[in-house]
């Protein structure tokens, strides 16, 4: 069995890392962390984990992180490189969905997420935790840098196309939509429910965090400069990402050939679904699953590629793809322990 650290376990990811992983047949959860609630059982606080979480959460401190097999860190950015040096030493491998190892641009990193980088060192072997694009390298690894959610649909929806050659790599738009648990669990006025409901708005139109890692990740796929322009929304609903993504072709190529494109890049990727070409994928389609699901449209039949890409947020956006990639880090099947079907309605 696979012991299993979470610091952090009272937020969004954490509590969806709880879920998943108390059904996991390979896992053992040994400790959960969490200052405030030091001491309370995790199921008193999520009621939905009785009687499949029996375990409290525990200080930092009195955490024996060190008997763990792997941590996960659901915690805010610059936590996971504090304690991962430690971890590391002792033989503990780690998987951080914050963004402490996700850039290996530690000027963009800095810049973006307004902290210093104190573990470079570690930084320089972190993984991009995307398996469907990563994976012999997930497999050895010993840190992963879990994607964000927003990159994980911009990645899995422009990757053929790039590493084909057949659209314009300097003129990539991606308009993507999140639910409002991609913020967190926390009060803020922004999120609150009589302030997100019954509305509808762009954020960081002027720039967003994660532009540099997804422009970062997508230049790995082409030799052409990548310029990538993003823009997020708030959508009043809790779960769930619909990214539409635009792509300029550059080739004389079929909407069969484009189809084929996708469906040999992802024919044998259980977690990413190519629907037949002009599908309109919902949100719901995927919703508490591991399961991103894409479809192709070309407008007029002209230059133009746009691509819809759905997901659960905290799921194949965060803490699902988090498992994904400790599965084959331990050298499990990769779908252990995620086969949820998505819940409708």
């Amino acid at each position: 069995m696979i012991k299993v650290g979470i610091v952090g376990g009272t937020g969004y990811t954490g509590v969806e890392l709880l879920r998943i992983l108390s059904t996991h047949p390979e896992v053992e959860l040994t400790a959960i962390t969490s200052r405030k609630e030091d001491g309370l059982p995790v199921a008193d606080m999520y009621p939905s984990l009785r009687g499949k979480v029996g375990i409290a959460f525990s200080s930092p401190d009195k955490a024996k992180l060190t008997d763990c097999d792997v941590v996960f860190f659901a915690t805010p950015h610059g936590v996971a490189m504090a304690q991962a040096p430690e971890l590391l030493a002792a033989g503990v491998k780690v998987i951080d969905l914050a963004a402490d190892f996700r850039l290996q641009d530690v000027a963009q990193f800095e810049k973006w997420y307004g902290i210093p980088h104190t573990c470079q060192d570690v930084l320089k072997e972190a993984v991009y935790g995307l398996p469907e694009l990563n994976r012999d390298a997930i497999k050895t690894a010993r840190v992963i840098g879990n994607p964000g959610c927003y990159p994980t649909t911009m990645q899995l929806g422009f990757a053929p196309l790039l590493k084909a050659g057949v659209i314009d790599a300097g003129s990539l738009i991606a308009d993507c939509k999140s639910g409002v648990s991609g913020a967190g669990r926390k009060a803020e006025i922004g999120i609150l429910f009589s302030e997100a409901s019954d509305t509808f708005k762009a954020y960081g139109v002027s720039g967003h965090r994660h532009t540099p890692e997804t422009t970062e990740q997508l230049q790995r796929l082409t030799a052409e400069p990548v310029e990538l322009l993003f823009t997020p929304h708030l959508v009043p609903m809790i779960r769930g990402m619909h990214s539409t993504l635009y792509a300029k072709l550059k080739t004389d190529i079929s909407n069969e050939a484009l189809q084929a494109l996708f469906e040999d890049a992802y024919k044998d990727e259980e977690f990413v679904d190519v629907m037949p070409f002009g599908s309109h994928p919902e949100t719901r389609s995927t919703r508490a699953s591991n399961m991103l699901r894409l479809a192709l449209h070309r407008p007029g039949n002209g230059k133009t590629l746009v691509i819809l890409v759905v997901q659960d947020n905290l799921v194949k956006g965060a803490s699902g793809q988090a498992v994904q990639c400790m599965n084959l880090m331990f050298g499990l099947a990769e779908n252990t322990g995620l086969q949820h079907v998505p819940v409708m309605p």
